[in-house]
């Protein structure tokens, strides 16, 4: 419900704050004292069009908030799915125009494009006037209506699962078929790959070790001489003593002296040691040179050519053996998915026919209860415009099967209205306007009032066009529908303001030279006098201050 309003240099409103009630509030007061305004600034609030012309003459900049409080659950859900938090159930809609620059709208002070705000107002608070493209009248918005009436949230919710697994489904049948010419091309080319680096044998750490081969065998003359050379130093030649051969004298000197110095003992041991190491040096040292008998020259070519092979495939795979070996596992991968592409195209043909089964099976029992439904709602629809003097209108819930699924089922749904006798059932969005209309949404209104979701409910001058008596049962209406839903209403009837919980008067008055718009509350005396004021005459007389009296006391009662 809308707890407060706030307009600042709107037309003739300078600053007003208006503090809402729930149940049935009417507005009025004299022509042109700024009725209108208050529910065009609502309509700002809803998203429409904003025109500079609105903001006060001299001003720079006009603005219109409202609070909402006790969100229900429906708007409650749409508005925290649009990443706004409504824990406390309040939020604050704003929206300024100002003279040099486009409009601004907020929610809870955040900066909002005009759609979310539309999208978060329309499930707040309806406007139902002359020029107003209510939910109601949009069809996108029919089905949805009649599910509620009909009370269909548990087989929705059966069939939306259904109906996601039945797109993703479709989705996947689709990225199988997409392009068959595709799918040969890449099996062509992944087993070409596959073929290409298969063929090489590649071995993990082989780059490297060929690498280190080539490198000794290109250097085997210096190899082969310098450790010769070692071997000569340390073991010896026919032409004299290597190093080993010395420190085994030395060792074995060492060693006689052992009776005579314990220390030359431990010295001998370590010479011997150091003997060994040498003596396995030496030997080490001699097979640094060894070669197969195979040509250097043409292992060297053998491995270079086994190199390039590597690099061939590096250029094309990835920059290590590594890589190689991870693309062609990958490829192995998709090929095989590609080779199984028939089968899983099977497999998902069988789960989408069985899930289109279950699916339309639900779609059916959908389908049963909106027919039943709709004809409950057409009576209750009819009926209500009988007792608001329509009795001619004719009404209708159009329910056509869809040629396929989706997300509400197989139903198309319409709301259809015939204004005059002899026409032909239209849309609703074609239909009539006026106080006509506004009483096609007062009775659609009255039946859906329990399940439409919406708080709040506006009718600008829903009287327009009709007899006092048809405005007593509009008045009726509109306070059985307050029961649940907050309404307010502009209105000229006294048959209307005479039914309703709040009454706030709206006036006008010149000050510093200029036109005011005001608004008060009014009491018991107060509403008399203004109800006996739209009654009529020049002067207000005790007549009509009694037939006002009356009015109220009748309208407590009902």
């Amino acid at each position: 419900m809308i707890l407060s309003l706030h307009i600042e240099n709107i037309a003739v409103v300078r600053s007003l704050d208006i503090d809402m009630r729930r149940g049935f509030t009417v507005l009025s007061g004299e022509t042109g004292a700024g009725k209108s305004i208050i529910v065009d600034c609502l309509g700002l609030l809803s998203g429409a069009r904003a025109d500079r012309d609105m903001i006060r003459n001299g001003e720079k900049q006009g603005e219109v908030s409202a609070v909402f409080a006790d969100i229900g659950e429906v708007a409650a859900n749409i508005i925290s799915e649009l990443g706004f938090s409504v824990e406390d159930g309040t939020v604050m809609l704003s929206r300024t125009l100002n003279a040099d620059s486009a409009s601004q709208a907020r929610v809870n002070g955040r900066a909002v494009t005009l759609s979310v705000l539309r999208e978060i107002s329309a499930a707040l608070f309806n406007i139902h006037g002359q020029n107003d493209n209510q939910k109601l009248l949009d069809r996108k918005n029919h089905l949805e209506l009649l599910d509620r009436f009909a009370g269909c949230e548990g087989l929705l919710a059966e069939y939306g699962v259904l109906y996601e697994r039945l797109c993703e489904c479709r989705r996947e049948i689709e990225s199988f078929n997409r392009d068959a010419m595709e799918l040969n091309r890449t099996r062509e080319m992944l087993e070409y790959q596959i073929a290409d680096i298969d063929a090489v044998k590649l071995r993990v750490g082989e780059e490297e070790a060929l690498i280190a081969e080539s490198k000794r065998l290109q250097s085997i003359e210096r190899i082969k001489k310098h450790s010769a050379l070692v071997e000569r130093a340390l073991s010896g030649t026919e032409k004299g003593v290597g190093a080993v051969y010395l420190i085994d004298r030395a060792a074995t000197a060492l060693s006689q002296l052992s009776d005579a110095s314990p220390e030359a003992q431990e010295l001998s041991e370590r010479l011997n040691d150091i003997k060994y190491e040498l003596d396995d040096i030496a030997h080490a040292a001699s097979l640094l040179g060894d070669i197969s008998d195979e040509d250097p020259t043409a292992r060297i070519d053998k491995i270079e050519g086994r190199l390039e092979f590597i690099s061939r495939l590096k250029r094309k795979y990835g920059a290590t053996v590594e890589d190689i070996l991870a693309y062609r596992e990958d490829a192995g991968r998709r090929l095989d998915m590609i080779e199984n592409s028939d089968e899983e195209i099977e497999k998902l043909n069988a789960e989408l026919k069985q899930v289109q089964k279950e699916a339309k099976g639900v779609a059916m029992d959908l389908r049963r209860r909106r027919l039943a439904a709709a004809n409950e709602l057409t009576e209750k629809v009819v009926s209500t415009l009988e007792f608001l003097d329509m009795p001619k209108v004719e009404f209708d819930v159009s329910l056509e099967p869809e040629k396929d699924f989706s997300p509400g089922g197989l139903d198309f749904c319409e709301f259809m209205i015939s204004a005059n006798p002899g026409e032909p059932l239209m849309p609703m969005a074609k239909i009539a306007s006026g106080g006509e209309l506004a009483r096609i949404m007062l009775s659609l209104k009255s039946v859906l009032n329990e399940c439409d979701g919406i708080d709040t409910a506006i009718f600008d001058e829903i009287d327009t066009g009709i007899s006092g008596k048809t405005s007593r049962k509009v008045g009726i209406k509109l306070r059985e529908i307050s029961h649940g839903t907050q309404v307010i209403c502009v209105t000229h009837s006294a048959q209307i303001a005479s039914l309703a919980n709040n009454h706030l008067f709206i006036s006008k008055s010149e000050i510093d030279g200029r036109v005011q718009t005001a608004i008060r509350e009014l009491d018991e005396d107060g509403r008399v006098e203004e109800i006996a004021r739209i009654l009529g005459g020049i002067e207000i007389s005790d007549i009509q201050r009694s037939a006002a009296r009356e009015m109220i006391e009748e309208g407590k009662r009902l």
